[in-house]
């Protein structure tokens, strides 16, 4: 289902980057024009979101340039982000994000959490390692269990796994533009291709813009 080999290979810099300066991004081959659109919630500004997976080292890989570029976003840019759900697989590291958002803990847990996973092997399916990692970063593991499994949390969740098919997702990390545009990372070429083709989009969203009322 997942293009890991392809998506490798864009992200780590063996498929040639995209010129911006000298190229104009090409629909098709730099990007995808989503068809039908997707609505957006952000009025009034460019929505940016990034689909991702806990368990997928290329997204893990991508952070550290993704949170550098999100801090540098004009305000009339909104991202978010959305646990893919591809699979059942997928299903818990989506509700481990949902849950963490509903406990206010998620700004401060999210990259930790992808280190746990990639760099000290933390595995989610043992209860045991997983509820001492909880405790030790301050969160209780009962309540942790408890909102898991809660009506919003787990709306949230299945709303992720409708996005995921409505924006096609066969892959990530993905980066979709005001619900019109995804640039995947084989499509970037690289990881700042990737962010330089999605700016290029926010400039032909911006355009399109309505300015929102003044009440």
């Amino acid at each position: 289902m997942i293009k890991w080999l392809r998506v490798a290979v864009a992200l780590f810099g063996f498929a040639p980057a995209l010129a911006l300066a000298q190229l104009e991004p090409r629909p098709g081959a730099n990007y995808t024009e989503l068809k039908p659109a997707q609505s957006v919630e952000s009025a009034g500004r460019v929505e940016v979101i990034e689909f991702f997976w806990y368990g997928c080292p290329h997204c893990y890989s991508l952070e550290p340039a993704l949170d550098a570029w999100t801090k540098k976003l004009p305000a009339d840019v909104e991202f978010k982000r959305v646990p893919a759900v591809l699979s059942a697989n997928w299903e818990p590291h989506g509700r481990i994000y949902y849950t963490f958002e509903a406990l206010g803990v998620l700004e401060r847990l999210h990259r930790p959490f992808f280190d746990a996973l990639h760099r000290d092997s933390l595995r989610i399916d043992n209860a045991e390692a997983m509820n001492q990692w909880l405790s030790k970063n301050g969160v209780d593991p009962k309540k942790f269990a408890e909102t898991s499994r809660s009506f919003g949390v787990s709306s949230k969740v299945k709303r992720a796994a409708q996005l995921s098919v409505a924006y096609r997702l066969d892959g990530v990390p993905l980066l979709a533009v005001q619900g019109r545009y995804t640039v995947s990372a084989e499509q970037g070429g690289s990881q700042q291709g990737m962010l330089g083709i999605t700016e290029y989009l926010i400039g032909l969203s911006r355009k399109d813009l309505k300015p929102v009322s003044q009440k």
